[in-house]
């Protein structure tokens, strides 16, 4: 009788710990294929889109996320910012974007498809540094006149509120925009142009 008492003893540790190490087999298991939903490293390197949510992105501030090995920034501008740019065109060398590189429903005076969401590819076009956004219309020590935009810190080229340069600066043109869209208004997804997001919702 104690026998069989141990021996089920012995038999309901066994089953249990059985179990456990089961349940932790299945977890590991189903990290990567959990995982496998969402673009990899590699995919995403390759220009597979990514989405990118900006609700709790506020006025003056911006994400950076990373397509094709490159960081893109995300910037929500305030119409001070957005005010201002008129009074640009006369001091940057591409003021229509003609000679830049952006798609065509990004070439107006805001660069972008919503006037407050900005979006650009954050590599300067001298040698590829990565501009710094100084957002507010303030004096700074590189411009007295600064009406807010990016500066970057390698060769000193500046940049509008839109992106747009500035006139006799080490970069050529203004920084690029990627091909990006609206998922819906909170989620920008770049790497997918409007169009092509229509057709696929249509398919």
């Amino acid at each position: 009788m104690a026998n069989e008492e141990v021996d089920n003893g012995r038999r309901r540790f066994l089953t249990a710990t059985t179990s456990v190490v089961g349940a932790v087999g299945v977890g590991f298991a189903a990290v990567p294929f959990i995982k496998s939903w969402s673009p990899s490293a590699r995919a995403r390197f390759a220009g597979a889109p990514v989405n990118q949510d900006i609700s709790a992105l506020a006025e003056g501030q911006q994400l950076v996320v990373a397509w094709r090995g490159q960081p893109v920034f995300i910037a929500k501008r305030s119409k001070a910012m957005l005010d201002v740019l008129p009074q640009m065109d006369a001091l940057v060398a591409d003021p229509k974007s003609d000679a830049s590189d952006q798609p065509t429903y990004a070439k107006n005076e805001n660069r972008s498809i919503k006037p407050e969401i900005l979006v650009l590819i954050g590599v300067c076009t001298h040698l590829g540094c990565a501009p710094e956004l100084h957002a507010e219309i303030k004096p700074e020590p590189f411009d007295p006149n600064w009406k807010g935009g990016y500066f970057c810190p390698c060769h000193k080229s500046r940049y509008d509120i839109s992106g747009r340069v500035f006139k006799a600066q080490p970069a050529p043109m203004n920084l690029p925009v990627p091909p990006y869209h609206f998922a819906d208004d909170n989620t920008v997804v770049i790497g997918v142009d409007p169009s092509a997001a229509q057709s696929k919702g249509a398919a």
